[in-house]
């Protein structure tokens, strides 16, 4: 069984759409499986984080952006694919540093995450996008 999502973002950040996971999986009817999930693009990656505190996800944009600024931070001047925004590149050391795809145990026909965790699609352009994620139930 599998599933396309689509997810609006405005810019970068962290966006949570476990709730829309949570139902798909549900009307699923899966009792035990495993659940992929895989974003294709190449500028955004997903994470799973705590869903409790949105200062966590503030935290974590803000680190990121300080680990990799946009090409026209003096330290990022060694970058040579430049051409479609100082976000781009960066965006992309972004995805290659986290995760693209996840795997999620589904018990008993629900997701076992932890109490105060959240599946979420982590932006990194500075614009808006729709970004799609897959999902497949094994």
């Amino acid at each position: 069984m599998h599933h396309r999502f689509e997810i609006a973002t405005t810019g970068p950040g962290l966006y949570e759409f476990t709730r829309d996971v949570a139902a798909w999986v549900a009307r699923a009817d899966a009792e035990e499986a495993l659940l992929t999930l895989f974003i294709r693009h190449t500028s955004a990656s997903l994470a799973i984080q705590e869903n409790a505190d949105p200062e966590v996800r503030t935290d974590l944009t803000e680190f990121f952006h300080r680990l990799v600024p946009p090409s026209t931070d003096p330290s990022m001047s060694y970058l040579t694919h430049t051409y479609e925004g100082p976000d781009d590149m960066p965006a992309h050391i972004k995805s290659a540093l986290l995760p693209v795809s996840l795997q999620i145990p589904v018990i008993s026909g629900r997701m076992t995450l932890g109490t105060w965790q959240g599946i979420y699609l982590f932006e990194h352009r500075s614009r808006a996008h729709r970004r799609e994620v897959m999902a497949l139930l094994r």
